[in-house]
C-alpha cells in the first residue's frame, strides 16, 4: 500500500481534547478500510501565517498513513465536511520516518538553550549618549518653556 502524511489544521476554539477525537474518528475510519495509521503527532496550537476563516491560530496534527488510495480519498472528504478542520495536506511519500518530525524536535531545542550569560557591555550601542531623563533635548526644551512661562506669569502680576 501506499505511504501518505497528512497534516491538518483545526480552529483554535476547540479544545484539544476534542482534536483528539477527530483524530481518533479519522484513525477508525481508516482502520476499517483497511489501512493503518504508522505516526500520529499533535504539534499544538500554534499561529498562523495568516487568517483563515477568521482564526488566527490553529491546532496542528501530523499523521502518517499507509492505506490505499481510495481510503485516502474518503478521508480528505471527510475532512473537507468537518466544520472544525480549517486546512488539510496530504502528500504521497515513499517513506514515513519514525524519529519525531522537525516541528517536534525543534521545539525540544528551544527548551534546552537555557541562560546564555549576561551580554557584553555597549556591543548593541547604537552610539547615542544615555543619561537620564533630563538629558535629552525634549526634556530640555520642555524646561526652558516652563521656565518661560513662570516668567511671564511673574511678569502680569
Amino acid at each position: 500500500m501506499p505511504l501518505y502524511e497528512c497534516v491538518l489544521i483545526a480552529r483554535s476554539e476547540v479544545t484539544q481534547q476534542q482534536v483528539d477525537g477527530l483524530t481518533d474518528q479519522i484513525t477508525g475510519q481508516i482502520e476499517s478500510d483497511g489501512g493503518a495509521i504508522k505516526k500520529r503527532e499533535y504539534w499544538g496550537l500554534r499561529s498562523l501565517a495568516y487568517r483563515i476563516k477568521k482564526n488566527r491560530k490553529g491546532h496542528y496534527v501530523l499523521l502518517g498513513i499507509d492505506a490505499p488510495p481510495a481510503t485516502v480519498t474518503e478521508m480528505e472528504r471527510q475532512l473537507r465536511l468537518n466544520e472544525d478542520v480549517l486546512r488539510f495536506m496530504t502528500i504521497r511519500v515513499d517513506a514515513i520516518e519514525e524519529a519525531p518530525s522537525a516541528i517536534l524536535s525543534r521545539r525540544g531545542e528551544d527548551r534546552d538553550r537555557g541562560f546564555r550569560g549576561p551580554k557584553p557591555p555597549g556591543r548593541f550601542d547604537s552610539g547615542r549618549r544615555r543619561g537620564g531623563y533630563d538629558d535629552r533635548e525634549e526634556y530640555r526644551a520642555r524646561g526652558e518653556t516652563d521656565v518661560l512661562d513662570d516668567e511671564i506669569g511673574s511678569g502680569e502680576e
